[in-house]
């Protein structure tokens, strides 16, 4: 550490003023300590600023005369002159006092030291003080800093929040879409399906069988066919019983071919007459110009062979 007489001496030592044993031991400092030995070359520099701080001043013309005179006259003081008066007077005996006075530049220099200290402690409290507003100023800087980043995470925060809010809401409007649609999709599933059995009623073909029996003449049947599926229901009623060898058999007649086709054979309930018979012929059917029952022998027939009972206008 650095303290006050250290630096006095590196003042004294920056005016090569310092002698002797303590130059000696100053100087082992000066290599040891980079701090101290800074100090010193700051020292210097300010000591040679200050040798052209004053204007220069040109001599008077009289001023080396005067000088040269005062020193002429001017008596000598020193351990010579004290000698000689004192061996003209006591023959050399007697004890000898050597006056001792300061030189003349002592104060100036002494003064030049302090003004040196000063200056470089005047330095020393500016550097301070520019370093102190340049950490002022950092931390103010920091500080702003510091708020800008706050400003930036609360801003990012909310549009974070309204990106959450806008996608929620679209969430919420594609299941309302899709519950909608599917609401829709099964309407219009079922306005089709009404609209095909409308087309499917429309298109069926509808024809009353009459008997041409003459023990049953109030025998009837209805056949009704639907000629996109290829199939058909046949409704009889009061038809007399068949014997254990026979069946009923269905024809349907198409101009396309040349013989009826056939739908099958059933058989009526013995009691009543009544027979339900859902049939399909074995070739497609275009066109159903007439529908026919024959009996025939048990099992059916490939063409009509035995008398016609049932047929349609």
């Amino acid at each position: 550490m650095i303290d006050e007489r250290t630096e006095e001496l590196a003042a004294l030592h920056a005016f090569d003023l310092v002698e002797g044993p303590e130059l000696a031991d100053f100087s082992r400092r000066l290599e040891r300590e980079p701090a101290l030995r800074r100090i010193v070359d700051d020292l210097r520099e300010t000591a040679s600023a200050c040798a052209f701080v004053a204007p220069a001043v040109t001599p008077s013309a009289g001023l080396r005369d005067r000088v040269l005179a005062t020193c002429a006259t001017t008596p000598r003081t020193g351990p010579a002159s004290q000698r000689s008066e004192s061996d003209a007077h006591g023959g050399g005996g007697g004890d000898n006092v050597t006056p001792f006075s300061l030189p003349a530049w002592t104060g100036w220099a002494a003064a030049a030291v302090f003004a040196l200290l000063a200056a470089y402690l005047g330095f020393t409290a500016s550097r301070l003080d520019y370093q102190l507003a340049l950490l002022t100023e950092s931390e103010a800087l920091a500080a702003l800093q510091a708020r800008s980043l706050d400003t930036a995470l609360e801003s990012e925060r909310i549009v974070s929040k309204e990106q959450t809010l806008r996608l929620k809401t679209a969430e919420q409007r594609v299941a309302a879409l899709d519950t909608e649609l599917a609401q829709t999709r099964s309407a219009a599933l079922a306005q089709i399906a009404e609209l095909k059995a409308q087309a499917d009623l429309a298109a069926l073909k509808i024809a009353t069988l009459n008997s041409l029996l003459g023990n049953a003449p109030d025998a009837t049947a209805v056949a009704v066919w639907n000629p996109f599926s290829q199939e058909g229901v046949l409704t009889v009623s009061q038809l007399p019983a068949l014997a254990p060898d026979k069946d009923y058999q269905l024809w349907v007649v198409d101009p396309q071919y040349s013989i009826p086709v056939d739908g099958g054979v059933f058989t009526v309930d013995a009691a009543t007459g009544e027979a339900r018979f859902q049939f399909k012929a074995d070739k497609p059917v275009d066109t159903i110009a007439k529908f026919a029952v024959s009996l025939e022998r048990k099992g059916g027939v490939p063409k009509a062979e035995g008398p016609m009972v049932l047929i349609s206008p």
